[in-house]
């Protein structure tokens, strides 16, 4: 199963009021984990950004100005998200703008859903958690996703937080790691046995994940002493 985690950053709020994508990022995954494959751009929007976007992404138009267009991106963005389940966060206005900035281009373009399909994690978490907040932020602190460098938002960062936001969401497992990152051929080839428990997915771990876990306990306990986990 290929997934891909997408972000982007705007100039403002709304397309309706021409608006237009300024950052890009997305985090590939395989089979529920991370490939290592990203595609992350910045785009010139051709306009000013407005107070609070810029405010909140820390971009200017100095920084874009030599950046490439969304028209020059369009056909690499494609293709990489070609065939996956975009998981996005707040899914109606990232794909809002992203069918905004491919309607400009033609209808020969047609819409995300021509090229992929959408999970929204908004949708997920108000199921899992009514009443309460569901910002990327709350979510992470309820599941103890560490977030603490996130100072600005960006789309390749938020991408990594959702990721790992999704996956604790889904499966109880938080934080599969991007410096362990998976090659794509090895993810696709990976034993996943899934049992259904209630309304939760639980993942059982095949023998080369268990030893790949005791590893990394045992490195843990290295350099601290001690773990939280049994072996």
């Amino acid at each position: 199963m290929r997934q891909i985690v997408l972000d982007t950053e705007t100039t403002g709020l709304s397309w309706e009021k021409g608006n237009r994508i300024v950052e890009i990022g997305c985090i590939e995954l395989i089979n529920r984990r991370p490939t290592g494959r990203t595609y992350q751009q910045y785009l010139n929007p051709g306009r000013e950004m407005e107070p609070g976007a810029a405010e909140v992404t820390g971009l200017t138009l100095d920084f874009l100005a030599d950046k490439p267009r969304f028209e020059e991106c369009a056909q690499d963005f494609l293709a990489f998200i070609a065939g996956a389940e975009l998981v996005i966060h707040n899914a109606e206005f990232d794909v809002g703008f992203l069918n905004y900035e491919l309607g400009l281009l033609g209808a020969d373009y047609g819409r995300i859903d021509r090229h992929a399909g959408v999970l929204d994690t908004l949708k997920m978490a108000r199921e899992l958690y009514p009443g309460q907040r569901n910002s990327l932020d709350a979510l992470c602190k309820r599941l103890g996703v560490d977030n603490k460098h996130r100072q600005l938002h960006g789309a390749l960062l938020d991408a990594e937080l959702l990721t790992d936001v999704y996956l604790a969401m889904t499966s109880g497992q938080t934080g599969f790691g991007f410096d362990d990152a998976v090659p794509a051929a090895g993810a696709a080839d990976a034993e996943v046995i899934v049992a259904v428990s209630g309304s939760a997915l639980v993942l059982k771990a095949t023998a080369q994940e268990l030893e790949a876990h005791l590893a990394r306990i045992g490195k843990i306990a290295g350099k601290s002493g001690k773990t939280l986990w049994p072996d």
